[in-house]
């Protein structure tokens, strides 16, 4: 049983793209990690899915975030795009409900990219681990395809 607590898990990608560090993130917040450690994805495709098993826990009023956490407890922030909140979920359709059980691979929503750069936002998607107190995370960084590439594998502390 305590095998499983220092087995690596995987965070899969929740969009196609391409992943980069959180410090060139278009956003002071995010760039200086005030809002908190991560990465950011520059994403290719319409749907954000489910990057792990697990459960939605908040989603914003705005639909431009959702904080996700796995069945392991590990929780990320998942915020699309830069100044979205300011469309007021416009370009947001969101496929789930909060507090609903997901499987790796859900589909979570879809977010007409092409809208939000028409408007003038980035497409940029920080990707913020919120719990790192309790879990080691690896980011992985490049070119990603959703579902099947690993953007971070991480372990209990």
């Amino acid at each position: 049983m305590f095998g499983f607590f220092n087995k690596k898990r995987s965070v899969f990608a929740p969009f196609d793209g391409q992943v980069i560090p959180i410090e060139e993130v278009p956003d002071e917040a995010f760039a200086k990690k005030i809002v908190g450690e991560g990465l950011a994805i520059m994403p290719e495709s319409n749907k954000l899915i489910a990057p792990f098993d697990g459960q939605i826990e908040q989603i914003f009023d705005t639909k431009h975030a959702f904080v996700l956490k796995s069945t392991d407890n590990l929780q990320i922030l998942v915020h699309v795009g830069i100044n979205t909140v300011k469309l007021n979920g416009e370009g947001f359709d969101v496929k789930i409900l909060e507090k609903q059980e997901l499987k790796q691979g859900d589909v979570i929503a879809e977010i007409d990219f092409d809208f939000i750069s028409k408007k003038g936002y980035s497409t940029c998607t920080p990707i913020i681990f919120m719990n790192l107190d309790e879990f080691k995370v690896d980011f992985k960084f490049g070119r990603v395809q959703a579902g099947s590439d690993t953007i971070a594998t991480y372990k209990n502390n």
